[in-house]
């Protein structure tokens, strides 16, 4: 008698080969996984080229489609302002969109983020970052740069800052909160932890800015009051600006000097800020505390009380008051700004001539301002206008900081009371002669400060052959944000 046979149970997810071992059979692909690679394929070939891949545009448009975003996305000629005044909605899509969090990867490594929301990111980074970085070429209109710098904006709070932070780190100010405003120049929130970021996109949209602004026909923009009252104050803007100034006349002549006053008192705010609570001059102790109420030191005068506590009567006998010391030294601290106006130092004059006049508002502060390229001029008589200031340079040129040497110099009356603040990078024709002449500066007193780059995102170069110099003699280059060239002032002003 034959028994029967039982057919093996086979497991769905194993196929066996004719050898008889099991084998681990090949996963069905993720459709997600397809369809973000085609956008980003897309993103690529339009990055690299402007001509239309017919097969890359029709499969993303059905992506878009399918995931309920608006076709708009896909159009290259459409600002995410315009897609997101008409789908409101997506406003608050763009903010941190490009910020990792915690929950993009899990403990085991693995991907635990929905596929289809993934899709979905991808196709609005397309967009912002195409839209940013994808120029072209060509003369630029007011109207374009606009567009561009709204969507500068959009890529900035998508990657977690408030628009203007990696540009020039301004920021764009108060208005509207996070996710009310739909356009990307007027939202604002709070700037996280940026780290590298900064000097690794910042510098990028800067350039990218800049070149946007040299390829516009600035004169006749500025000569239309309503396309100059659309551009937005720009670290480069106000370069062309300063560099075309002589050129211009009439109506362009006043759009430009309103533009310029416009990015002086916005920089001035942000400033100012920094410096307000530096000191105004160290207690001078000989001259006797002034008896009046508002001088009294209240603590002071209980503490060396105590002995007359009466327990009985529960009372203080005070038989004498203590006041606090309120007059300062008078002797006036000497400021002197020396700054580089060569074509490489523009954002570093501009910061520093605003800077230099916020300092001259102070009490006990004496400001001097030179600045150079092959010539010196002193600037010290419109020092407390910076917009005068600044309409008063010259870009451009060579440097030869041995003119403005011989300038400032001069200005040194008590050498122990003066601080020269010197800003270039140090790229310098006579580059022996000088550093000279600034290694006798610090060996008579005078507190010197090299600086080689006081921009908003730290971005320069400067002469190694001076910076090794410089930290040999004990006074290091400052190179970075403006912030620490404040704090050092206010530390010597202190």
């Amino acid at each position: 008698m034959t028994e029967p046979t039982t057919e093996p149970t086979t497991d769905p997810t194993t196929e066996t080969p004719a050898n008889g071992t099991t084998a681990a059979a090949v996963p069905e692909p993720d459709p997600h996984d397809n369809r973000r690679q085609v956008l980003y394929w897309r993103l690529l070939a339009r990055l690299f080229d402007p001509e239309e891949q017919a097969a890359l545009e029709s499969a993303s448009l059905a992506v878009v489609e399918d995931i309920g975003l608006p076709p708009a996305l896909l159009d290259p000629h459409a600002s995410v302002d315009s897609i997101v005044q008409r789908h409101p909605h997506l406003a608050d899509a763009f903010d941190g969109l490009m910020v990792a969090d915690d929950t993009d990867t899990d403990t085991d490594g693995d991907d635990p983020r929905d596929g289809a929301a993934e899709v979905r990111r991808a196709a609005l980074v397309s967009k912002v970052l195409l839209n940013v970085f994808a120029t072209g070429s060509g003369a630029v209109s007011a109207g374009q740069l606009a567009r561009w710098q709204s969507d500068a904006g959009w890529l900035e709070r998508a990657l977690g800052c408030s628009p203007g932070d990696l540009r020039g780190g301004r920021g764009a100010g108060g208005g509207a909160g996070r996710g009310v405003s739909p356009t990307g120049t007027g939202g604002h929130r709070a700037a996280p932890d940026l780290g590298n970021l900064i000097p690794a996109i910042g510098p990028e949209l800067g350039a990218l800015e800049g070149d946007l602004v040299r390829r516009m026909k600035l004169r006749e923009v500025l000569a239309d009051p309503a396309l100059a009252a659309r551009l937005t104050p720009s670290m480069s803007l106000i370069e062309q600006l300063l560099r075309d100034k002589d050129n211009l006349s009439g109506v362009a002549l006043a759009n430009a000097k309103s533009l310029i006053r416009r990015f002086v008192d916005e920089v001035a705010e942000v400033l100012r800020t920094q410096v307000e609570k530096a000191t105004v001059g160290a207690i001078d102790r000989s001259i006797p505390p002034k008896r009046v109420f508002r001088n009294l030191d209240l603590d002071r005068t209980i503490w060396k009380n105590l002995t007359n506590y009466s327990p009985e009567e529960e009372r203080l006998y005070v038989d004498r008051l203590y006041y606090r010391h309120t007059a300062r030294k008078t002797t006036p601290q000497r400021l002197i700004v020396v700054v580089d106006q060569s074509g490489s130092m523009v954002d570093s004059m501009v910061n520093c001539t605003i800077l230099a006049s916020i300092f001259a508002g102070l009490p006990r502060v004496d400001v001097h301002l030179v600045a150079y390229d092959t010539r010196a001029v002193d600037l010290t008589p419109w020092v407390h206008d910076p917009f005068e200031t600044l309409l008063r340079t010259q870009l451009g040129g060579g440097t030869d900081g041995t003119v403005a040497m011989a300038l400032a110099q001069p200005k040194i009356a008590e050498p122990r009371n003066t601080v020269v603040v010197w800003i270039s990078d140090f790229y310098e024709w006579h580059h022996q002669p000088l550093f000279d002449s600034m290694a006798a500066l610090h060996r008579s007193g005078v507190r010197f400060i090299p600086v080689g780059s006081v921009t908003s995102s730290g971005r320069g170069s400067v002469n190694p052959w001076f910076r090794e110099r410089f930290k040999d003699q004990g006074t290091p280059v400052i190179s970075g944000h403006i912030r620490k060239l404040v704090d050092e002032l206010k530390t010597f002003l202190a």
